[in-house]
């Protein structure tokens, strides 16, 4: 059998293809960056103030330590191993402010993520709306009156039904 040979033209021309495809191929991947699965999470990302909120985090695959959540929204919270992620809990103040506040984690291997919080603060009904003689109306001696009126016609009704029977005198045929 003859071994095969390739004219010198024909062989530049497949490296120089292959070359500007290995080229290619590099220059358009991306590189693995350390970070690039380090996150934090709050839900929800908008509360109101003296509500609770849950954090979930990633330290770059390295979950197995746990990291350091800060934040002026709620101090400084310890996120802990949890299922492959880190989690963990905190409580906003009643008294805080609202507005945005940055959430900030920082991992023992040195990676940092960043998060928002949205705090809120609306003031709370305190009863019902007043909107009718209903048991949310509120006022006091709603249900005496209901009741002192519920018994006059009734009152009534028993007085028209015993005078009204009598008014048919008659004989019968």
């Amino acid at each position: 059998m003859r071994g095969l040979t390739v004219s010198p033209r024909v062989l530049s021309a497949a490296l120089t293809v292959l070359g500007l495809v290995g080229a290619f191929v590099l220059a358009t991947a991306a590189p693995a960056r350390a970070g690039q699965n380090t996150f934090v999470e709050v839900t929800p990302n908008s509360a109101q103030a003296g509500t609770r909120v849950s954090i979930r985090a990633s330290c770059d695959n390295d979950n197995r330590r746990q990291a350091e959540v800060r934040s002026d929204a709620f101090g400084r919270v310890v996120v802990r191993p949890d299922n492959g992620f880190l989690t963990g809990t905190v409580t906003i103040p009643a008294s805080k402010e609202p507005g945005d506040f940055p959430v900030d984690l920082r991992c023992p291997n040195g990676n940092t993520a960043q998060t928002t919080l949205t705090v809120l603060n609306m003031t709370q009904p305190s009863k019902g709306p007043n909107t009718g003689l209903g048991g949310t109306s509120g006022g006091r001696g709603t249900a005496a009156l209901l009741l002192v009126g519920g018994l006059a016609v009734a009152a009534v009704a028993a007085g028209f039904g015993a005078f009204g029977g009598r008014g048919r005198t008659g004989t019968r045929s």
